[in-house]
């Protein structure tokens, strides 16, 4: 197994593009599957569609079901930082794609995105490994 890591200046961004460096990681590497971890307490990897909508509709959805206020037993970080912790039970941490002739088997639409409601760490490590088949 192949492994990288990268490094994700996130910002204020609760949805971060991962697709491109996850393929350029993938490129020449023939058949097999891609796994693309957070290790983190309070971020997720998903599959969406950018650009269109979905990536501020997903930002929406997360601010109804983890509201940021002070309902959680976790106080510590920024007002609502509780509800970031609870993210990755929602979003998982990790993900595992395809990889076939050295590329990504995404669909015509999808994205792998890093989403990041935690403001307080501006900056994440993703890790990526690679398992050839």
């Amino acid at each position: 197994m192949e492994t990288s890591e990268l490094t994700v200046r996130t910002g204020d961004r609760v949805v971060t593009d991962l697709t491109d460096e996850v393929a350029a990681f993938c490129r020449g590497k023939g058949d097999g599957l891609v796994n693309v971890f957070a290790p983190h307490a309070t971020a997720g990897i998903a599959i969406i569609e950018t650009g269109a909508g979905s990536d501020d509709d997903l930002i929406d959805t997360l601010a109804r079901l983890l509201p940021r206020d002070d309902r959680y037993r976790h106080h510590h970080g920024s007002p609502g930082h509780g509800a970031d912790h609870v993210l990755p039970a929602i979003i998982s941490p990790s993900l595992s794609v395809p990889i076939l002739g050295g590329r990504p088997a995404l669909g015509t639409w999808q994205s792998i995105v890093l989403v990041d409601t935690n403001v307080d760490n501006p900056v994440r490590t993703i890790r990526l490994s690679f398992l050839a088949g």
